[in-house]
């Protein structure tokens, strides 16, 4: 959190590549298997402070894990990628929020995890800002361009410029934090910036000339988060797994529901105001476990997981292949018989 969070100290940093966890084996379980009533003890959680996630605070707010059968869920919250992997690695969590790309570089570093569910898509709430002079991305060649390497903006970055035939090589990179980048391009020491919400609406309010030259959602889920379980968690634990998607899902119909008053909570627990929030809520898209069902049974898994390694292949996030067999798909199954 992490690369949407409040300050810059929260940017999604790509994983360290020689982080390496217990590889534990653990069959997929069929949804079948996997049993209605969660086991007994602690589920932990870790989170860190990005909208994209906030469906929990909303059950942890309206006691929807109790609804879900769970007996004790442990929300523990990081503040850098790098505290929160390490946890993950070493056992201390069950399950974790993160970038897809950060989900495949963990795997691609050893780590036993899974993708069983996907929980958003930064849609306008990631962009590339450019002054009034810059029309196109063919207009960046040469141009020195603010980014935050290794993270969602790094991914933005290279799919844009590989989608117009060109290559980080074409621009002159200014490596800074997401939460700088918008603030260089309005005072004039960079024509061009990538970075997200709340910074793109900051941005803009300060100078009407700052437009938005490419989004995210021009490739739906380039941009977007997934739910991550440690194997082991899945092996031990299958029965909470699938009460914690089960407590999502009630999560985002409570907030479908009564929009304003789980904004509140979602943005208290991010430390920000709702007004500040109300456009970054906009551009980014919820999924329930059934959207998301239908998503790794369709495009997530054949063209945006192709996407987003490629892009952080390019980014050099990732350096070698990663398989969509880190995707499984029986818990949403489960979830939605």
């Amino acid at each position: 959190m992490n690369y949407k969070s409040i300050s810059s100290q929260f940017s999604r940093a790509a994983i360290a590549i020689g982080i390496v966890g217990l590889l534990v084996q653990a069959a997929p379980a069929g949804a079948a298997d996997i049993p209605a009533k969660p086991e007994a003890g602690t589920f932990k959680l870790g989170i860190e402070p990005w909208l994209g996630y906030g469906q929990w605070h909303v059950a942890t707010a309206k006691g929807l894990f109790k609804k879900a059968g769970l007996d004790d869920v442990n929300v523990v919250n990081f503040t850098e990628d790098k505290d929160l992997n390490a946890a993950l690695a070493s056992g201390q969590l069950d399950a974790a929020n993160i970038a897809t790309h950060t989900a495949m570089a963990m795997v691609a570093a050893g780590l036993p995890v899974k993708i069983v569910s996907l929980l958003d898509f930064s849609l306008s709430a990631d962009a590339i800002l450019a002054g009034s002079d810059i029309k196109t991305i063919a207009d960046l060649k040469g141009k020195n361009v603010a980014y935050e390497e290794g993270t969602t903006s790094d991914i933005l970055l290279n799919y844009a410029l590989a989608s117009n035939g060109m290559t980080i090589a074409d621009i002159t990179k200014v490596p800074m934090p997401a939460a700088d980048a918008g603030s260089a391009l309005i005072a004039g020491r960079v024509p061009v910036a990538v970075t997200y919400e709340p910074y793109i609406s900051t941005a803009r309010a300060q100078n009407k000339d700052v437009q938005l030259l490419f989004a995210a959602g021009k490739d739906p889920g380039l941009i977007s988060d997934v739910f991550v379980v440690n194997e082991d968690a899945l092996k031990s634990k299958p029965g909470q797994v699938l009460a914690m998607l089960k407590a999502w899902d009630l999560a985002l119909a409570d907030y479908k529901a009564n929009t304003k008053e789980d904004r509140e909570i979602i943005a208290k627990a991010v430390g920000a105001s709702p007004d500040d929030l109300v456009t970054a809520f906009d551009g980014v898209q919820y999924y329930s476990t059934g959207e998301a069902k239908t998503a790794f049974a369709g495009d997530f898994k054949t063209k945006t997981f192709v996407d987003v390694l490629k892009a952080a292949k390019t980014a050099g996030i990732i350096t070698k292949d990663v398989s969509t067999d880190i995707i499984d798909p029986s818990f949403v199954d489960a979830a939605n018989k």
